[in-house]
């Protein structure tokens, strides 16, 4: 039975054993190659995607003239030091040996999922505790050793961030706790201004914080901000939220998970 190897790529690269030690894995190029086979979550990696991964033309140097030998070299130090069996060789690639779950990335879009589904069925505290989880794995900018931050997988994974984000943010003023979340909503906020579910939930937020007058106030900035920018109207969930602001209507029933409810005696935290 070989090491089970716990990997980190949401920031830079690391690996750990199950015992928590750490594995010194030096060198961008070989920090590279461990970030693309992690990526790929156990299924092979053809050499020429790897090549590009571990070479790329920014620095300096490009890929070698014998790529699939150079490759075959990087791949013999990785197995130095996770072992021989770490590492498979396959038809065409290579593969890591791994549950997806030993993966930071895969096991943070599980936790996103559940999280997700639990608020959407109205188990707040569940939802909270799940999303919570998720966000602790992050430590930095996702698949930061690849080329342009992994190009469309990098990018996923941070719209992936900012939904567990708005989700966390929805859970906590589920359980009650809008002053407490507030100011992580109005910084969600402030930095995606077009974003209409995020804009949503601060309404929501100030709503139920008692700040209606300056929900009101950031609903015409918002509309304002879609006119100008997109030539758009705010959509529906907007437009529900600044009636009821107008007049004054309670929000509608939408189960125990649902932005309207409350559940002081739980805990939850703002989201990170």
């Amino acid at each position: 039975m070989g090491v089970r190897y716990v990997y980190r790529v949401l920031g830079t690269t690391q690996v750990f054993r199950e015992d928590g030690t750490a594995v010194p894995v030096g060198g961008a190029r070989l920090r590279a190659l461990l970030t693309a086979l992690a990526l790929a979550g156990g299924r092979p990696v053809r050499t020429g995607e790897l090549v590009a991964a571990v070479w790329s033309e920014d620095d300096g140097g490009g890929p070698p003239a014998d790529e699939p030998a150079a490759l075959q070299a990087l791949v013999g130090r990785l197995r130095r030091s996770l072992g021989r069996q770490a590492v498979a060789s396959v038809t065409g690639g290579y593969k890591l040996v791994v549950e997806r779950d030993d993966i930071d990335l895969f096991r943070f879009e599980r936790l996103a999922t559940e999280g997700g589904a639990a608020l959407a069925a109205g188990d707040a505290v569940k939802a909270a505790g799940l999303l919570d989880d998720a966000l602790a794995l992050w430590r930095g900018p996702a698949l930061a050793d690849l080329p342009d931050g992994g190009g469309a997988a990098g990018v996923r994974a941070e719209e992936r961030l900012l939904a567990v984000r708005r989700d966390r943010a929805g859970a906590a003023l589920a359980l009650g706790r809008a002053e407490e979340v507030l100011p992580a909503v109005r910084q969600l906020a402030a930095e995606h201004p077009l974003d209409e579910p995020l804009q949503a939930l601060l309404l929501r937020a100030l709503r139920d914080s008692g700040r209606g007058a300056e929900a009101l106030e950031s609903y015409e900035a918002v509309r304002r901000r879609l006119a100008d920018r997109l030539g758009v109207d705010p959509g529906a969930e907007l437009r529900a939220l600044h009636t009821e602001l107008l007049t004054g209507g309670a929000p509608a029933p939408d189960g125990a998970g649902g932005p309207g409810a409350r559940h002081p005696a739980a805990p939850a935290p703002a989201p990170a």
